[in-house]
């Protein structure tokens, strides 16, 4: 007879531990005590829950286990940034990005190995894409994070390899334990997601979440945005635009971070500024401008900085919060879009391709 796989606890949110202890015979309240263990406290072994009854303790080596995915490459950079090589039970690879700033340690986290949005002027785009990450895998970073810091991170942006939204069903409950008191207790606010415009699964997610939202933008009009984000075909800044308003509209201190790469002689323009303004009209709006960090085999090339501050001066005369976002990790290449590179696997012992996570812009 085939033995039922075991479960594996680490992508349980609480109301999901919750009903496995449950059905295990035990208590809601041991759920909740395991969950705190596993990510509050780090532990991964049931016989140092000393909370936890020993016979269920025992029950629970034979129905579940505490699986994470490991580290087998950090790499710093010399602005503090550290990249993570990310090795996944079944031998795919991603990577996970800390970056400290002003006693404010963030990660950026992946949600797919590979990605298959095809943005021209990302580097993962060129990888290809493989599969979603499981809830286990996703929220399995912000642990590896967690052990790294010695603290929870203060901010998670979910602006990783692939495209959060693709992923729905497995991104959600991950930013849902983020969140949890009972593991990591990061705020709402503190949470991001990034889409580069899936409007029927943005517009369900602001029925069952309410982080801060981060949209992949980078043209002020379908034309060039058909050409930079290929999404955009699908979904036009027509049904992007006011599905992004939709999900701000209960809090009216909220607002849309357009994040916007800048391409020499692309989009840089005062008149693509211009454009941007126009579109951005009553949208309660933060644009953040990305050089772009130029990676091998692409044609593009990064904005000259004088282009980038007068781009950002239009916006601010016209009302709109715009910053310059400081390019981090790019001596590892670490930076927005940057992410590819050949890293040496220990584990196997022979050099290998490693796909890797772009920070925005997928």
């Amino acid at each position: 007879m085939t033995m039922a796989p075991k479960t594996n606890l680490v992508g349980l949110t609480k109301d999901g531990i919750e009903s496995f202890f449950v059905g295990l015979g035990a208590k809601p309240f041991h759920g909740r005590n395991v969950l705190k263990w596993i990510h509050k406290h780090g532990v991964v072994d049931f016989d140092a829950m000393t909370d936890v009854p020993k016979a269920l303790r025992e029950t629970l080596q034979q129905t579940a286990v505490v699986e994470l995915p490991r580290i087998v490459l950090a790499q710093p950079a010399s602005d503090g940034t550290t990249k993570w090589v990310v090795e996944l039970a079944d031998g795919q690879h991603i990577e996970t990005v800390h970056i400290p700033d002003s006693g404010r340690d963030t990660v950026c986290v992946s949600s797919q190995v590979g990605c298959a949005l095809n943005c021209s002027f990302c580097s993962t785009a060129q990888q290809g894409f493989n599969r979603n990450l499981d809830v286990a895998e996703i929220i399995g970073q912000v642990w590896l994070a967690t052990r790294h810091l010695g603290h929870a991170p203060s901010n998670v942006v979910m602006m990783g390899m692939g495209e959060p939204l693709a992923n729905f069903d497995n991104v959600v409950p991950a930013m849902e334990l983020m969140q949890e008191d009972l593991a990591y207790m990061i705020s709402k606010a503190r949470v991001t997601i990034s889409t580069s415009g899936v409007v029927p699964a943005l517009l369900r997610l602001a029925d069952v979440s309410d982080v801060s939202l981060a949209v992949s933008l980078h043209a002020p009009d379908n034309a060039l945005r058909d050409e930079l984000v290929p999404i955009n075909r699908k979904y036009p800044l027509e049904e992007l635009i006011p599905a992004c308003k939709h999900y701000v509209a209960r809090d009216a201190r909220r607002k849309i971070t357009w994040e916007y790469v800048m391409l020499d002689g692309v989009n840089d323009s005062i008149a693509h500024a211009k454009s941007l303004i126009r579109l951005l009209q009553g949208v309660p709006s933060k644009v953040n401008l990305i050089p772009f960090n130029p990676f091998p085999g692409t044609d593009y090339r990064t904005s000259p900085p004088e282009r980038v501050e007068a781009f950002r001066q239009r916006l601010r005369r016209s009302g709109i919060i715009s910053t310059t976002r400081k390019t981090r990790g790019d001596d590892i290449a670490a930076a927005c879009g940057q992410l590819v590179g050949k890293v040496n696997d220990r584990s196997r012992r022979k050099l290998r391709q490693i796909p890797v996570v772009a920070e925005v812009g997928r």
